[in-house]
């Protein structure tokens, strides 16, 4: 079977430029208000995402290691819910905790008697290229009856592509807790997206970090490696390299908060010392203030009663759930 080549989204679709805007509008936006902020998605390019594959193996990051847990175990009853379907992932990376639903999957499609072609296949998106060249590589050794294409571009980017346009069963997952990293305005714009991708009857999983004591919380943001500090910094060289900037990194300090009111993670990028930064291709100069601060990302924690509820108005209804021992993790199968 030959793999499909990777496709770059924004040159791909037209339709793709005209709704997502300028590349940077959102970096002078989040720059030039107070507070400062960043999206998230710039964390990844291929160094991000290397950085964000060590952050998983950390003793003190558990988001990861719960969730491939629950994976292991419940792999096989996801997919004789689901039974033979696309399967869309959002964010994949390595793609390594997925091992487990494609196993599943393929397990479940060999004993499909007759045989259908094509039983399940897998579409992974990424906006880091070089991490998702790779996976594809990976996955096309490993799977050789697996029918794949990897998507390089945005989530918002990747639901704009895909639309309604499958003929047979799909399932979209969002694993991680991802979702976390979405205001709840931003989260339900996100949601109502996976929606309008979906056909009645289609699927969606997401994986969800739950509430939990604020010293785990704290040391899973600030572990005693440095990683995390690396990957929040690593943010400051992308732009430099996407931007033609001039961010110097030792004039920033990484650090992650609990905000127990608004039940979230909140990390920043703070100012050693009084300077200026520019980002030539945006024409944009920025003052930071010693002590000034970047919000680079908010990791919301859940409950499962408000997470049902938010997917039920986006017309995604529970069908199970699934955690671990400690209820640290939950992964949610939802369908429309």
């Amino acid at each position: 079977m030959t793999v499909k080549h990777l496709k770059i989204l924004h040159e791909s679709n037209p339709a793709i430029i005209q709704n997502i805007g300028k590349d940077g509008d959102d970096v002078c936006q989040g720059l030039t208000q107070t507070p400062k902020s960043l999206p998230p998605k710039y964390f990844y390019d291929d160094r991000g995402s290397e950085l964000f594959e060590q952050i998983c193996d950390l003793p003190e990051y558990y988001p990861t290691r719960t969730e491939a847990w629950i994976l292991n175990q419940y792999a096989d009853e996801i997919a004789a819910i689901t039974g033979s379907c696309e399967l869309v992932e959002l964010g994949s990376g390595s793609s390594t905790k997925t091992h487990y639903l494609l196993n599943a999957y393929q397990k479940a499609a060999n004993l499909l008697t007759p045989s259908i072609p094509d039983a399940f296949s897998y579409i992974p998106i990424d906006v880091s290229g070089g991490i998702l060249k790779t996976t594809v590589s990976h996955l096309q050794q490993k799977y050789p009856d697996l029918s794949l294409e990897g998507l390089l571009g945005t989530y918002e980017e990747a639901l704009l592509y895909l639309g309604k346009n499958h003929g047979r069963s799909r399932m979209i997952f969002f694993l991680g807790s991802s979702i976390g990293n979405f205001s709840a305005l931003e989260s339900n714009a996100f949601l109502s997206k996976v929606s309008h991708s979906l056909t009645q009857g289609d699927y969606f999983l997401l994986g969800i970090d739950l509430q939990k004591p604020k010293d785990i919380l704290e040391a899973a943001y600030n572990d005693s490696q440095g990683v995390t500090a690396a990957f929040n910094l690593n943010m400051l060289s992308h732009l430099n390299w996407r931007f033609q900037g001039n961010f110097n990194l030792d004039l920033f300090t990484h650090q992650a908060i609990y905000n127990e009111l608004d039940r979230q993670i909140e990390m920043y990028l703070y100012a050693r010392e009084t300077h200026q930064v520019s980002l030539d291709i945006l024409d944009l100069k920025i003052e930071f203030q010693a002590g000034d601060r970047i919000l680079t990302e908010i990791s919301r924690k859940f409950d499962l009663e408000s997470i049902q509820a938010q997917l039920r108005s986006q017309g995604l209804t529970t069908i199970k759930i699934w955690t671990d021992s400690h209820q640290w993790f939950a992964l949610v199968l939802c369908q429309l």
